[in-house]
């Protein structure tokens, strides 16, 4: 499933209508060249989920919590490797609430379902971003088939 949103506000809003489908245990896999909005997606996906505090990427801090109905758990991989990601303790948390990983390419082997595969690339506009949708799980493909109404006309 594919998505094309053509504002930041746009992507936040995709984020919230994400996160209001989804439930705790699911997985949220983020992957995108810096820029494209990964964070602005997470920051939509906590509002959805009824989740408290500004949502700021997690790049030295590695993993935020963020409390609410559904706890979100917002993590950022861009420094690590592999190995440095296995060593986080992730699936201590994963089952607590929702996990958002950014750069989540560089963990695959953390990722299992219920998860949503989403990678967000530039479109042809300066705001425009494309998201590719890829559920597996009732959860996340409800979440998928929710974001999908965030269209906006051209």
């Amino acid at each position: 499933m594919s998505l094309t949103t053509r504002s930041e506000e746009d992507t936040r809003e995709a984020g919230r209508r994400l996160g209001r489908s989804l439930r705790r245990g699911d997985l949220v896999a983020l992957t995108g060249d810096l820029g494209t909005g990964k964070t602005v997606l997470a920051r939509g996906i906590a509002e959805g989920l009824g989740a408290s505090g500004y949502v700021a990427s997690p790049t030295f801090t590695l993993i935020r919590e963020y409390a609410g109905p559904t706890p979100m758990y917002h993590v950022d991989l861009f420094r690590l490797t592999p190995t440095d990601a296995t060593d986080l303790g992730l699936e201590e948390v994963m089952d607590r609430g929702v996990t958002v990983i950014e750069w989540a390419e560089k963990a695959p082997h953390l990722l299992r379902p219920p998860l949503l595969r989403i990678e967000i690339a530039f479109g042809e506009r300066i705001d425009e971003r494309i998201l590719r949708l890829a559920a597996e799980g009732e959860g996340p493909a409800a979440a998928a088939a929710a974001a999908a109404g965030a269209r906006t006309p051209a």
